[in-house]
């Protein structure tokens, strides 16, 4: 295992880009399954889960390309099904959680798939439900094995229809979406995810030919069709990385500019960061966040403490619920930070309490943090990073403690951040990896 020492203290200057966005390209990538010809993905991040999930379809036959460093191309001519029945397929598929969206797009050209009970983050149940019923209603049909814990679909044709999701899943409307794209007739569905990742996903499928109308909305309608073509498509900006460096720049007290964050589709991320105090200034496509000594928390209008809590798009992502509270810490005021959609997210606040920070654990979904203002720093210690948006939590807390803190585990981070030890010794910080 890896891990980063970080000296903190330091306050850091400099320009940052976000790197593309991870959650997207999980979806974009598994939908290059639902056409031969070649698809081209741009701004592609050189991140664990990505890197994994292309190795996935290469494994079951899909021809790469790498084109530059963040460009690749995909032909999905030939599927080697008899790969998905291998151990090295069960290996590669069971340790992301993102491998569950190829069952949509494979059902929707081949008629069947195969894929093992997906990994990723522990931060509490993470249910399927919404994935396997959505596609039964097209003409699915399961199977799951106990003992190896697969499951295989297939379908003898699938046939549009009307649905109500039971919940707003990203990933299981974006697979729900892959497979209605080719079924036959009409799928309406209600109470759809309506993320930006959605939205971009919709898009490239419709430039492939495919027929979907209320896109960036939560009611989607899709005309099916015979066949999809190629098309190239460039990811977004990271919204995730935006979010860590605004909080990360308050809580360092540094100025830093971020680069080409496609601002429209950020949603209520910077709101939420303003009424933790934060100032910030929109300058074309770029977010500056000046250095600033202090930081206040806004209360409502009643003067009730102020709350932030996650929600489906458009609500406040919970990806950035670790950050919104690590944030916290060091801001004048108080605020109960809610995780109301993972009931695990919110256990490593152990150690930043062990930092000096003044938390309150309230229960698995909430947390009151009382702000030190600055008047404490921060504590250097020795920690492990629980999961991707924890890790980058902690490392941001880190970043603001007085001392040496060491981060082990971080593979985690490097799951969904790119080079980020790198990226921050540029604009000044101190930290290193540690092999």
């Amino acid at each position: 295992m890896s891990s980063f020492e970080i000296h903190g203290g330091n306050r850091l200057h400099g320009t940052l880009t976000p790197q593309g966005a991870k959650n997207e390209a999980l979806q974009v990538l598994c939908a290059v399954l639902l056409t031969k010809e070649k698809v081209t993905i741009s701004n592609i991040p050189d991140i664990q889960d990505i890197n994994q999930l292309i190795a996935l379809l290469q494994g079951i036959g899909v021809q790469v390309e790498k084109i530059s460093h963040d460009t690749y191309s995909f032909e999905a001519k030939d599927i080697d099904f008899s790969y998905m029945e291998t151990k090295a397929f069960y290996q590669q598929a069971n340790s992301l959680r993102g491998s569950i969206m190829i069952l949509g797009p494979m059902l929707g050209r081949f008629h069947k798939g195969t894929v093992p009970r997906p990994g990723g983050d522990k931060i509490g149940r993470r249910r399927l439900d919404t994935h396997f019923v959505g596609l039964s209603k097209l003409g699915a049909s399961f199977d799951y094995s106990q003992q190896n814990s697969l499951y295989r679909a297939v379908a003898k044709s699938l046939r549009g229809c009307y649905m109500l999701l039971d919940e707003a899943s990203v990933t299981g409307t974006a697979n729900i979406v892959m497979a209605a794209v080719l079924a036959k007739g009409k799928t309406i569905i209600f109470n759809a995810a309506c993320e930006p990742y959605l939205y971009q996903l919709c898009s490239m499928l419709n430039n492939m030919g495919a027929k979907i109308s209320g896109v960036g909305s939560n009611l989607l309608t899709i005309e099916g069709v015979e066949e999809l073509h190629g098309c190239k498509h460039r990811l977004l900006a990271d919204m995730i990385e935006v979010g860590s460096f605004i909080g990360m720049a308050a809580i360092t007290r540094s100025e830093i500019t971020i680069k080409n964050v496609e601002y429209k589709f950020l949603g209520i991320i910077p709101d939420v960061f303003t009424r933790l105090g934060i100032k910030m200034e929109q300058i074309n496509d770029d977010i500056f966040i000046p250095e600033q000594e202090c930081y206040e928390i806004e209360t409502f209008m009643d003067g009730s403490i102020m709350t932030v809590s996650d929600a489906p798009w458009p609500g406040f992502t919970p990806d950035l619920i670790s950050i919104a509270l690590v944030t916290a810490i060091q801001a004048k005021g108080s605020v109960l930070i809610h995780q109301k959609m993972f009931e695990s997210r919110l256990f490593f606040v152990d150690k930043l309490i062990d930092m000096g920070a003044k938390i309150i654990l309230c229960d698995p979904h909430r947390a009151t943090i009382i702000g030190l203002n600055h008047q404490y720093p921060l504590r250097g210690t020795t920690m492990t990073s629980p999961d991707i948006r924890a890790g980058v939590a902690l490392l941001i807390a880190a970043l603001s403690a007085k001392g040496k803190s060491i981060i082990n585990n971080i593979e985690q981070i490097d799951r969904g951040y790119q080079n980020m030890d790198k990226r921050l010794q540029a604009i000044g910080a101190d930290i290193k990896r540690i092999e």
